[in-house]
């Protein structure tokens, strides 16, 4: 009985080692690569590099634009993400809470909204985005995102606040708060988690998508650092080192966000698995 415990146990761990290897795996040898020259990366892909040269980090900023691509990241990600959490936020906690006509074909048209390829709006986003005059413009990026992010935020936040005891609000209607005061008084500064995870999210979504970004914006002015590394690859696909800096620049801010706020999303699935 013992021997098949510790086999057990060490069957576990090494699952989850298995699982560590081939998540940083990757990260790291696209890492030290991002210091290697072209020569070392073709005739010792998974060695040290013998220097590390920073200088291919300089070369990618002078290359592409990314520092006007980063900006462009930056404030799609922010304001994708406020916009998203301003208009699912009060929606959740109300399809969470009451009910209404048409509420359950409410959920179920948010629910087949994810089995849309993002291929198939293409074309009716580009009209839509054209005909507004938002073509090729950081708040096109901004609204496109924010809607297309909706459903996931959704399901996050009402599963949320279904965890959320229903004595707190009647305590509150009990003393002459209003709906508004309800909502952002009590039940918004205790449903942080569940905004933190809607919010790493959306921010992962606007930070990482690149098939509307294409699409929907042609200038340096408007892009954001997805198309950097596709104009890197077109054009700069020899020096792979360079290629590799400008990877380690786009993904680095996208995992400090999640590390950052990692302790809110892992709170934030849990509760809504329980109750959700």
């Amino acid at each position: 009985m013992r021997i098949l415990k510790k086999g057990l146990v060490v069957l576990k761990y090494g699952f989850v080692l298995l699982i560590i290897l081939l998540s940083l795996g990757p990260f790291l040898w696209v890492l030290m690569a991002s210091f290697k020259t072209n020569a070392e990366i073709l005739n010792n892909s998974l060695g040290w590099p013998k220097s590390f040269r920073f200088s291919n980090y300089v070369m990618a900023f002078k290359i592409a634009p990314l520092s006007q691509f980063y900006i462009n990241s930056v404030i799609v990600g922010i304001f994708g993400t406020l916009l998203n959490l301003l208009l699912l936020g009060m929606s959740g906690y109300v399809l969470a809470r009451f009910q209404f006509r048409f509420k359950n074909l409410l959920m179920g048209a948010f629910s087949l909204s994810l089995l849309i390829p993002g291929a198939a709006m293409l074309q009716p986003l580009y009209l839509t985005v054209n005909t507004l005059g938002l073509y090729d413009k950081v708040v096109g990026l901004i609204i496109v995102y924010a809607g297309f992010g909706l459903p996931v935020s959704l399901y996050i936040l009402s599963s949320y606040f279904l965890t959320i005891p229903k004595e707190m609000e009647e305590s509150a209607y009990l003393d002459g708060a209003s709906f508004i005061q309800t909502f952002f008084r009590i039940i918004l500064p205790i449903s942080k988690p569940g905004f933190g995870t809607a919010g790493v999210m959306q921010f992962l979504l606007c930070w990482n998508e690149f098939q509307f970004a294409i699409i929907l914006t042609t200038g340096n002015q408007s892009r954001t650092l997805p198309l950097a590394l596709y104009y890197f690859k077109s054009q700069f696909a020899s020096d792979y080192g360079v290629m590799f800096a400008a990877t380690m620049v786009v993904i680095i801010p996208s995992i400090l966000v999640y590390i950052l706020l990692q302790k809110q999303v892992v709170s934030g699935l849990a509760a809504g698995a329980v109750k959700g």
